[in-house]
């Protein structure tokens, strides 16, 4: 049990990080001294081993389901994972009424953790050649146009919920690059907190004699949403890990490059509310973005000694 509490902090820990874009829950893993047996834990994961749960009579097949389960670390996983998810559900409700209520100071915040988080990614490639940099300006102008397309009106429909997912589950193994990150360059972070925030008030409601209905609808973006992250799970993390382990610095150019072309995002969404609200002035989307910053380049100080 003191393993198990001690496993569901750290992963509380990681799913507070995610909330929030320009933190990355793979740095936290990294600060508390679980990232390589996360990545171990996730690679290790076979659906074949899962074969003996079909023989739930046999106590011979029950004995070679637990040796795999021990062996793939899915208790490791399952207390990781529910801290996370607790962090996840705690925190939406309060980052999405924050992005909605206070835009200019959320998105200048948004802003100074994003950018100060790739003046230190930048940091971690140790030489520049001709193909590294071309493959940062097309990241950047990647980046740039699609941010500015989901500043707009973007579709919510439940494919791209999934695709979200599967992207956004690519922070697990990414030190530096946040889930929430992906969400708000693909226009979905704000509807994705909301959602979250929505299906717990309905679910409460529901507990208090209120109808199924809203269960039902925002509960069903929240499960296509964990679909795709179990998806992305096995295999676009799995991708994305391999061309780290190959082509690490030209993989990295690119991942910190998204991040540079979509500032455009936060950019837009602070001078599109200016005005609106007693916080939302330049001097409080100023101030906000260097104390996102500062708390990025604060982290970095402390973590320096770490092996990304």
């Amino acid at each position: 049990m003191r393993e198990f509490l001690a496993v569901y902090c750290k992963g509380f820990s990681m799913g507070a990080a995610d909330v929030v874009p320009g933190v990355s829950g793979g740095t936290i893993a990294l600060i508390v001294g679980i990232y390589d047996r996360l990545i171990r834990a996730i690679t290790a994961i076979d659906p074949r081993a899962f074969r003996p749960a079909l023989r739930p009579h046999d106590p011979e097949a029950r004995a070679r389901l637990r040796a795999e389960l021990e062996r793939m670390e899915i208790p490791f996983l399952l207390s990781l994972g529910l801290g996370v998810a607790t962090a996840i559900v705690v925190l939406s409700s309060l980052m999405h009424g924050a992005a909605t209520t206070y835009p200019v100071a959320t998105y200048g915040f948004f802003f100074g953790l994003i950018a100060a988080s790739a003046v230190v990614l930048y940091g971690e490639i140790d030489r520049w050649t001709a193909g590294r940099v071309a493959i940062s300006v097309g990241a950047i102008a990647l980046a740039f146009a699609v941010s500015g397309t989901t500043a707009g009106n973007v579709p919510h429909g439940l494919p791209i919920v999934l695709l979200a997912g599967a992207i956004a589950i690519c922070a697990m193994i990414l030190p530096g690059v946040s889930g929430a990150f992906f969400l708000l360059i693909l226009g979905q972070y704000e509807y994705m907190t909301g959602t979250l925030s929505g299906f717990i008030d309905a679910l409460v409601d529901l507990l208090d004699g209120g109808a199924l209905a809203p269960v039902l609808e925002s509960g069903t973006v929240v499960v296509v949403f964990g679909v795709g992250a179990v998806v992305g799970l096995f295999t676009m993390a799995h991708a994305v890990g391999y061309a780290l382990e190959r082509y690490r610095a030209a993989t990295l150019a690119a991942l910190v490059s998204l991040m540079v072309g979509a500032l455009r995002l936060p950019v837009e969404r602070v001078s599109s509310n200016l005005g609106e609200t007693s916080l939302g002035t330049p001097g409080v989307a100023v101030a906000m973005a260097l104390a996102g910053a500062g708390a990025v380049l604060l982290v970095d100080w402390h973590t320096d000694d770490l092996e990304y």
